[in-house]
């Protein structure tokens, strides 16, 4: 993990998330006690900050310095508003075509999604607060630079961003081996987001209960899905053979 990414040391954290400091991660050691450590935990909940509490052996992983029982990743991009971003790409008379990550937890999986969809055009990102990759410098170094390069939001529950590309007029697909459609049937010419998975879990029950489409990937082989960077490309340049 790079250095100019990452912090250490309850104090430095709490300091940095005061200081407004964008926080991608914490991690905390479990079984931690102490007044200080109280404190960073109430910042932590009321600030919604993404947070993970691990064995101290991830931590001694993590940094070489005293960490104190917390190591926290900083952010290497300012993320956006939803509704700003939705508004400007609509407002801008281009079809909207966005990108839903359904908790993806792995960074070079989610890298590699955010090179994919930097060269297809796609206008933004929305991940959820808590549960999945972190931005940090596998990130980077995975996508090429593109994270750079393509707006990222974040919003509370991968639904909320449903919901609102809904009232916007996007038609929400959502890429489930459930599907009973291939993908080659499913419109993505008009306004559209479509909706990746976690790598082990899928998309979440719940979130597929309201989006507008589903759509599959035809697998001819033994092994029952993709991967999910390679899914989600085959489903980006599809979005784009079709707006072609």
């Amino acid at each position: 993990m790079k250095d100019d990414t990452t912090i250490f040391g309850i104090r430095a954290i709490i300091e940095a998330i005061k200081s407004g400091k964008t926080i991608d991660k914490v991690f905390v050691q479990k079984g931690l006690r102490g007044e200080l450590f109280q404190e960073l935990e109430h910042l932590l909940r009321t600030e919604g900050i993404n947070t993970s509490h691990v064995p101290i052996e991830k931590l001694n992983r993590l940094t070489k310095g005293n960490h104190q029982g917390a190591v926290a990743q900083i952010s290497p991009i300012e993320f956006h508003n939803i509704d700003d971003l939705v508004m400007n790409v609509i407002e801008s008379g281009k079809t909207p075509l966005f990108l839903l990550l359904d908790q993806l937890s792995d960074v070079r999986n989610f890298g590699a999604i955010v090179r994919t969809a930097e060269c297809t055009g796609v206008n933004g990102i929305i991940i959820q607060k808590k549960g999945g990759a972190p931005v940090n410098g596998d990130t980077i170094k995975t996508s090429a630079g593109a994270i750079f390069k393509i707006p990222i939001c974040k919003v509370d529950h991968i639904k909320d961003a449903v919901f609102h590309m809904q009232s916007s007029g996007i038609k929400v697909i959502a890429a489930t081996e459930k599907a009973e459609d291939y993908l080659f049937n499913v419109s993505f010419k008009e306004p559209c987001a479509i909706i990746m998975g976690s790598e082990g879990r899928g998309i979440n029950p719940s979130v597929l209960k309201v989006v507008d489409a589903q759509a599959k990937l035809p697998i001819l082989g033994e092994i029952e899905s993709l991967n999910v960077s390679v899914a989600c490309g085959a489903f980006l340049y599809e979005a784009v053979r079709q707006r072609q």
